[in-house]
């Protein structure tokens, strides 16, 4: 029997690394939502491919388009946040949540209201969210697994927490790893959407030039595993082969090493836990590859690493404050208004002044979030 999905951020780097992987298993898995905030164009190209029952696009100036472009087709059409949130609670065996930024919040409280199996590509939801969204998740019987690269290796090997001393995360170090920091301050946008590694869209890029990108998987981590929240840890590993490690009180570590491709941790998902995909990628060959080196993070270097890591310990308030002035001060990066290191001036001054601010239920996230962005 065919195994339904829904997928909400079809047009985003996740969303088509995951119809890369059904295009391969079509005839295990079919399509039955798919989503999409402003890119109507490649939304319907998607949707005229898979024939899903229901789709959305987000921005409703693009309704009208979407509309003609799926016009003599059996799809529905829908506008707008409410039709997002339709198709996050639509009957599915499996949705994928790869919409970007805070805006991935509400459908993901949303599908875990309805008891989603629920594939997480959505950091945001659990930095500003995560300990309304996982109770809410246990309450009603959905499941989340996460599709970061990173926590996904950790879920594949985090057996026996009673006997974890050490949960680690490992980051590329970006474009401006080996750069002085003289010349990190005068990066252009050009150069930190450069990844050496991993093809992301500018935003996420940018974090990874700063490791604000590793400093919020370190709190999205935190929610995943929380046993494991006092004793997380990054390292800088240049290759991007190994994902996360685990060690052991016996000294033993547990790794997991895979190719930089996200097309691994979306089909390990997808399978989860009982399933292994073949895909029509190549091998890891560790012998071309030569060697694996490691290094410790410089946070002098890259100090969003370590205002991430204080949000942690300081609670909630501080980790929307983070995650909120960080896509500001990113977009003012990138429309040149600002010098590079001036992401991390503003997400510090924004923590001195809101990050203090106690957070009892969604509704006070929603709020300290426009707050912020009204600032």
């Amino acid at each position: 029997m065919q195994q339904t999905v829904s997928i909400l951020g079809a047009t985003g780097s996740i969303g088509q690394s995951t119809l890369a992987v059904l295009r391969q298993y079509s005839n295990q898995y079919t399509v039955t939502a798919l989503t999409a905030q402003n890119n109507w164009e490649k939304l319907a190209q998607i949707a005229q491919e898979f024939t899903p029952k229901y789709v959305a696009i987000g921005n409703k100036k693009h309704a009208k388009d979407l509309e003609n472009a799926l016009s003599g087709t059996s799809v529905k059409v829908a506008a707008g946040e409410e039709a997002l949130l339709e198709a996050a609670t639509m009957p599915c065996d499996t949705l994928m949540l790869s919409v970007v930024g805070i805006a991935g919040l509400k459908p993901a409280l949303a599908a875990a209201q309805s008891g989603q199996r629920i594939l997480l590509a959505n950091k945001e939801s659990l930095v500003c969210g995560g300990p309304f969204l996982m109770d809410i998740a246990q309450q009603n019987g959905a499941q989340i697994i996460p599709v970061d690269s990173e926590h996904n290796a950790i879920l594949q090997i985090y057996d026996q927490p009673q006997n974890i001393t050490e949960v680690t995360l490992t980051a590329s170090g970006g474009p401006f790893l080996d750069w002085p920091k003289e010349k990190i301050a005068r990066a252009k946008p050009a150069q930190a959407v450069a990844h050496p590694n991993w093809s992301m869209g500018a935003k996420i890029s940018v974090d990874s030039a700063t490791l604000m990108n590793k400093g919020l998987e370190l709190i999205e981590a935190a929610r995943f595993f929380p046993q494991a929240q006092n004793n997380l840890s990054v390292l800088i590993h240049p290759q991007s082969i190994i994902h996360g490690m685990v060690t052991f009180k016996d000294g033993t570590t547990k790794a997991v090493l895979s190719p930089p491709n996200m097309q691994n941790p979306i089909a390990v998902a997808l399978g989860w836990p009982n399933e292994r995909f073949k895909l029509d990628l190549p091998p890891l060959d560790l012998a071309t590859i030569g060697k694996l080196t490691f290094k410790e993070p410089d946070v002098s270097a890259f100090p969003c690493l370590q205002l991430a890591q204080n949000a942690l310990k300081a609670g909630l308030g501080a980790c929307i404050t983070l995650n909120t002035y960080n896509e500001i001060a990113v977009a003012d990066f990138l429309a040149e208004k600002i010098p590079f290191y001036g992401i991390a001036k503003k997400v510090e001054a924004a923590l001195t002044k809101y990050g203090q601010q106690k957070i009892d239920s969604v509704d006070d996230i929603f709020a300290l979030n426009q707050e912020i962005q009204g600032d």
